[in-house]
């Protein structure tokens, strides 16, 4: 339908950097909202974030999210035309995925297919990363299918690694990417 604005279903389990950035990106404008943020930690720094902003927050746990349909039946309730993990952790069970086939996004923190899989995110990345000399790195956001960090590539952007630098500063270079392609990658993805 025309002119109906795009639900956006942010799924995070740490401070919530990336979820900020979208709901301030998209809830100012009229073509998309950041309608529901979805968390497996109770206390993660992204629950005050989205209740300072407005926006529904759901906690969930193991439970919930691999042994029955809640969660489904919760993101259902908010019609996403897109489910984005924004440092999201735990790897998305197969009935999650076929209820939300081919909307599911992720963000991860390197150029994939190198440093992907369990136990690779944040400061783990990083450390690879630097550990095996890469003269580059950066973010790749991926459609979520039944195995970590393997979906189709949607956009990958990349800088270069110079000798100087270190945790801190990757960090602070993939932040800046992720804040910037994101929100750009997701307004392509809804085609506004």
């Amino acid at each position: 339908m025309e002119g109906k604005v795009k639900h956006i279903v942010v799924f995070a389990s740490g401070s919530g950097s990336n979820a900020l950035n979208l709901i301030q990106y998209f809830n100012a404008g009229n073509k998309a909202r950041v309608v529901a943020v979805f968390t497996n930690k109770k206390d993660a720094g992204v629950v005050p974030k989205a209740i300072d902003n407005k926006v529904d927050v759901r906690v969930f746990d193991r439970m919930d999210f691999y042994h029955t349909t809640h969660v489904i039946d919760w993101v259902t309730a908010y019609e996403p035309d897109i489910v984005v993990l924004a440092g999201f952790l735990w790897l998305v069970p197969q009935d999650f995925i076929k209820a939300f086939d081919g909307i599911i996004i992720n963000l991860h923190p390197a150029l994939l297919p190198k440093y992907g899989g369990k136990g690779m995110y944040g400061h783990h990345v990083h450390n690879a990363v630097l550990e095996a000399g890469e003269k580059e790195t950066g973010i790749t956001i991926h459609v979520v299918d039944e195995e970590y960090d393997k979906g189709d590539i949607i956009c990958q952007k990349k800088f270069e690694v110079f000798p100087e630098d270190n945790l801190n500063s990757i960090e602070t270079k993939i932040h800046l990417l992720e804040h910037e392609f994101l929100p750009l990658t997701i307004q392509q993805f809804l085609k506004l």
